[in-house]
């Protein structure tokens, strides 16, 4: 079947199954696919309601492929502002943590500093070892500070945190394919939806450098609440946006 017309078909497949952005995903599964019968594969799987980047198996963030392996937290695009954030405190040679790392896609964009991560979930983190060997990360697995050996305390320049902030329960609101293929634990936030962003504020300065600055992505909605929970940790808090990525991101200054 010549290309045009096994592309209008998956066109007209995708768009069938639900999929607004159809003629982008069938671009991506086509040049993904190195067979028809791995194509048809992943379009019965994407047509089931799999999300576009584990059936693909990486995503696009900063310009860079991150793998993504079924059932791992997806890096969503409004994060980018939070790499671009930790980018712009980073120096050559920093020591930056990334807790909750999921894929490792933000210390991925990171080059040139000393790049440490960690995330409860074993998947996540075998996605992340992955994803961060280009830069010479690490990556321990375990809960937020739990596995980081303690060399590291006192001497973090930048620690960021993509800590799950929805609420338990608005986790059901969530689109299916948020709430049915990716780990709860990346999801959850407790109560009202800032448990993990405490329990990372409150001993953040036990690790940071003198100076050194946490970076947690978090909702405009419960930034004002983000804001009080770290000034409440000892640190000079402030709220920067992006509108275009509709993302919102507390700084905050040992």
């Amino acid at each position: 079947m010549p290309v045009s017309l096994v592309t209008t078909s998956l066109v007209t497949t995708l768009r069938a199954a639900g999929c607004v952005f159809a003629e982008d995903e069938a671009r991506l599964l086509l040049d993904t696919a190195r067979t028809s019968d791995e194509l048809d594969a992943m379009v019965e799987q994407r047509v089931t309601g799999l999300p576009l980047e584990h059936v693909l198996g990486w995503a696009e963030f900063r310009g860079l492929r991150i793998a993504v392996d079924p059932g791992v937290f997806v890096p969503r695009r409004r994060t980018e502002f939070l790499a671009e954030q930790a980018a712009a405190l980073a120096q050559p040679g920093s020591v930056v943590l990334d807790l909750c790392c999921g894929t490792g896609a933000v210390g991925a964009t990171l080059d040139g500093v000393d790049l440490h991560a960690a995330d409860i979930d074993p998947a996540a983190v075998r996605c992340a070892r992955r994803n961060v060997a280009a830069v010479g990360g690490r990556v321990y697995e375990g809960d937020l500070y739990e596995p980081l050996p303690d060399t590291l305390r006192g001497r973090v320049d930048v620690l960021v945190a993509n800590a799950p902030y929805v609420p338990t329960d608005a986790i059901g609101l969530l689109p299916p394919e948020a709430r049915e293929y990716e780990a709860r634990v990346a999801l959850d936030g407790g109560t009202d939806g800032l448990a993990v962003q405490r329990r990372v504020a409150a001993e953040a300065s036990d690790w940071l450098a003198p100076g050194g600055h946490l970076l947690v992505e978090t909702s405009e909605r419960q930034s004002e609440r983000t804001v009080d929970i770290f000034v409440q940790a000892g640190l000079n808090a402030r709220v920067v946006t992006c509108d275009e990525l509709d993302a919102t991101v507390v700084v905050g200054r040992r």
